[in-house]
């Protein structure tokens, strides 16, 4: 790290900590040249996540629409927004642990589902039905039955 007063390359740390929001690390240098301190924040630089749809073409991954799409198989469930952000999380969190940045959308939907199933049965049908594109009526009670037999 480069002294903002003196240019010089060597610093060193006098205190290092978490900031509030835990995304940041607030640390205290000073210069071992010129002795002045000065105060530097770090944040982890995430890299891209891309989701490859059924026909093959890449689309970044957003939270924002995973979370709507989630949101709307909940409607008038008994599921609070901050259940919906928990499972997003680690959907999220799941994905970054990965070898790859790139993940099919079918094991990107099996992800939800998983945990969909524990937050609420009714919203784990419904995101099911749209997700796996239910044809008919008999897939539908199949898969309720499968979430009965469980």
């Amino acid at each position: 790290m480069k002294c903002p007063y003196c240019d010089h390359s060597e610093t060193k740390v006098l205190d290092s900590r978490d900031a509030e929001d835990l995304e940041l690390t607030r640390r205290r240098r000073e210069c071992e040249k010129c002795g002045k301190r000065f105060t530097t924040y770090e944040r982890v630089e995430m890299l891209d996540l891309f989701v490859i749809k059924k026909d093959g073409h890449k689309e970044k991954f957003a939270r924002d629409k995973l979370l709507s799409g989630i949101r709307k198989a909940c409607v008038k469930l008994p599921v609070t927004e901050e259940q919906l952000e928990e499972l997003v999380d680690a959907v999220e969190r799941d994905l970054r642990r990965r070898a790859s940045t790139e993940i099919p959308s079918s094991k990107l939907g099996e992800l939800v589902l998983k945990r969909l199933k524990k937050v609420n049965e009714i919203a784990y049908i419904r995101f099911a039905s749209v997700y796996r594109s239910f044809d008919d009526l008999d897939t539908f009670v199949k898969e309720v039955e499968a979430l009965q037999n469980e």
